[in-house]
């Protein structure tokens, strides 16, 4: 048993009722597919002479024409209605205010700021650092391009409040990481809003006795990929985002375990860590060895490599599973140095892309009747973004260095990849059956019963007394349009059969969240920069 507690106990000012309306399962259960296979080759007619077509969406496909620099404008937007803690005075998301001033007193630590993850109060340490490795990384890939929209400086702002708190969290006491804040069952018995809640603030950590290697290299790797981003225009913090990076990395692969055994219903059944830390481990050394060029790091990744899950296929990406994202990575080293040790990482990522190309020797992706990529019900459009950049990113180095992925007889390049990535990114944006986009606040028809707590309550502007635990489930069941616009949220998305409820209580379709919205900034930002 250890000798400490894991968490500090942050007493309620209110009194919880036994029962509450807010009957629904937890709004976090996102597993991802464990070794899904689906056998679904008889696709006639999709060979086409070295090129691959994806055939299967609406036949008004090829008609789309989208304002994807509007589109990426407000992606990036969304994570300022997300914001926890004191805002700044350049905040643009109005309807927000101050939010959890006290997070982290209960263990007399400064844990304010950070994101809430979702729709709800809470602040999940592993969605949270996997938000932040991909706005660096979609920074890293296609910042000149942001730039070039005017986004820029945005996007790093984003990015700056994530890792700012994950600083906080990381270097507050030695072998010990800060991993959430609040108690998620309490929380979800209550419809608040963020600057009316009195829910417990519990502060959640791993430490060497109860170890989190997940959670911990996951926090390594958004450090690190954001010491990159800041590398030239703030040295310093770029310098000390890399030293905590290499500290928290230390931290995860001395002390191994995962961080759901060490605090179990805390993190359960919202954000298991279902694949374990071994992905995660292989994903920071990674952008360590990116961010420092350390050669230390390249030795561990060929010495350990092997064991953390190098030679496993996996087809999808997620905030809980690193596999697909670390081998499209490593790839690029291969691609632009010709690092032999690293050709296991080109082949597998081959497998990946060959995976979502219809048609060929390797297909094992479904999408629906509409095209769009499908692999579970609920919040299917996390897999979609994060799909997305990694076949953009994926194309960035293949045109780069004039490579190809051989997808049995059939050959694949960058503009194949470029072409299926954009037919989601249309998808998202309203080029689907419904003809609805799936953000809020872009086109003219969008979900209006978004499964968020801030935008479905009155702010705290319109409405200046307090709504207490309760007292904000009239507005979860109300027939109206939330009163706030989540500007640039993508929501879970559509089901199977292209079929979407706007409806607040189906949090499988209508929740958003940041690890959704943070790979679709890079997908956005290629097509709105990059003449089609």
């Amino acid at each position: 048993m250890p000798s400490f507690p894991s968490y500090c106990f942050q007493r309620p000012t209110t009194t919880y009722p036994s029962s509450s309306p807010y009957k629904f399962s937890p709004p976090h259960l996102h597993k991802p597919i464990k070794e899904r296979r689906r056998s679904i080759m008889e696709t006639g007619g999709l060979f086409f002479t070295g090129l691959v077509c994806l055939c299967l969406l609406h036949s008004a496909s090829s008609a789309s024409a989208f304002n994807y620099g509007g589109a990426l404008a407000k992606s990036i937007l969304f994570f300022e209605g997300q914001r926890s803690g004191k805002l700044p005075a350049d905040q643009r998301v109005t309807w927000r205010g101050d939010s959890a001033l006290s997070d982290g007193s209960s263990c007399n630590v400064d844990l304010v700021g950070g994101y809430y993850d979702a729709g709800d109060n809470i602040k999940f340490g592993l969605p949270m650092a996997f938000t932040t490795t991909m706005l660096a990384w979609s920074i890293i890939e296609f910042g000149e391009l942001m730039q070039g929209q005017g986004q820029l400086a945005h996007a790093e702002a984003a990015l700056r409040w994530g890792t700012d708190y994950l600083l906080k969290a990381a270097t507050a006491a030695p072998d010990t990481l800060y991993v959430q804040v609040a108690e998620p069952n309490q929380d979800h018995h209550c419809w608040e809003r963020p600057e009316d809640m009195d829910t417990p603030r519990n502060v959640y950590k791993v430490t060497s006795q109860n170890p989190g290697s997940d959670v911990a290299a996951e926090t390594a790797a958004g450090l690190a990929a954001a010491s990159i981003v800041f590398k030239n225009s703030d040295p310093a913090y770029s310098s000390k985002l890399l030293r905590t990076a290499t500290q928290v990395f230390d931290f995860a692969n001395k002390y191994r375990g995962s961080y759901s055994d060490s605090l179990s219903s805390v993190v359960c059944p919202f954000y298991c860590s279902y694949s374990g830390y071994n992905d995660e481990l292989l994903w920071g050394a990674s952008w360590l060895h990116q961010a420092s060029q350390d050669v230390s790091y390249m030795s561990y990744i060929e010495s350990n490599g092997h064991t953390l899950g190098a030679e496993n296929d996996d087809y999808s990406f997620s905030w809980d599973d690193k596999r697909v994202g670390t081998k499209i990575l490593l790839s690029k080293g291969f691609l632009q140095n010709k690092i032999g040790e690293l050709q296991l990482y080109k082949a597998h990522s081959d497998n990946y892309i060959c995976s979502l190309v219809p048609g060929s020797s390797s297909f094992q992706a479904q999408y629906t009747p509409g095209g769009l990529l499908y692999k579970e019900g609920d919040s299917n459009l996390q897999y979609v973004t994060s799909a997305s950049f990694l076949l953009l990113t994926y194309a960035k180095y293949l045109n780069t260095n004039g490579g190809s992925v051989a997808c049995g007889p059939t050959k694949v390049n960058a503009a194949n990849l470029i072409s299926i990535a954009k037919k989601q990114v249309d998808y998202i944006l309203g080029n689907n059956p419904a003809r609805m986009s799936y953000m809020v606040g872009f086109g003219g028809r969008y979900p209006q019963h978004v499964h968020h707590r801030g935008s479905s309550l009155p702010s705290v502007r319109a409405h200046p007394g307090r709504i207490g635990c309760d007292g904000g489930f009239q507005y979860l069941y109300s027939a109206a349009a939330n009163p706030n616009v989540l500007v640039g949220a993508v929501v879970g998305g559509p089901d199977g059969q292209d079929n979407f409820a706007d409806d607040r209580n189906n949090y499988q379709q209508s929740e958003p969240a940041t690890y959704i919205n943070a790979p679709m900034v890079g997908a956005l930002a290629f097509f709105a920069g990059t003449p089609m």
